[in-house]
């Protein structure tokens, strides 16, 4: 019986990673080690939870810029069961979009197995001292941000640069399944589950 939850629970540290972005570079963990919040979170190119929350996610990422909070993107979908998600097409939407984050390339999902990743997008937010203080969705309307009536992330950012308790530390991410390496597209892990 597996004992260690799927997903990281609040408290815990990220795990490291090293991954190719967009860019050409390689970013790992320490790259990032200076950030006062670190949002990482799992996405793709393809997911219509993505494509129409995007640029809330920006509207966001660009409010707490000055005060020193990263976003960075991952996607980890199989790109040879979805060939929208291939590096190459990150490459273009990064291009075309110029989102104010940076998009690796998880091309062995070993990271979202590490993070325990759900779901496109799954935010994980991390404190200045690396310890996840949020987990969950961003907005309770990420397919159309038209009928949101939350935004789950901004509030726990509001709530941490005012030194409160984050109010709703966990939220089931909204949006389609991680598409798994020789899974079908449905699949989860057996021990993966909502997490509240």
């Amino acid at each position: 019986m597996n004992t260690k939850p799927f997903t990281l629970p609040l408290g815990a540290n990220p795990p490291n990673f090293r991954l190719l972005g967009t860019d050409g570079k390689y970013y790992a963990l320490n790259d990032f080690a200076t950030a006062e919040i670190l949002v990482i979170f799992f996405t793709c190119n393809h997911c219509p939870y993505v494509t129409g929350s995007d640029e809330i996610t920006r509207k966001t990422a660009e409010k707490y810029q000055s005060k020193g909070v990263v976003f960075v993107g991952i996607n980890s979908n199989n790109a040879m069961s979805y060939p929208d998600d291939s590096y190459e097409k990150m490459v273009e939407r990064m291009k075309e979009h110029q989102f104010p984050w940076v998009y690796l390339h998880d091309e062995t999902q070993e990271v979202a197995l590490a993070y325990g990743a759900l779901r496109t997008p799954h935010f994980f937010v991390f404190d200045k001292k690396h310890h996840l203080i949020y987990t969950g969705r961003a907005i309770d309307s990420p397919k159309d941000p038209t009928k949101m009536t939350v935004n789950d992330l901004e509030n726990a950012l509001e709530d941490y640069f005012h030194h409160k308790q984050v109010r709703k530390p966990l939220t089931n991410p909204i949006g389609c399944n991680i598409k798994w390496i020789g899974k079908d597209k449905h699949w989860m892990p057996d021990h993966a589950c909502d997490l509240i």
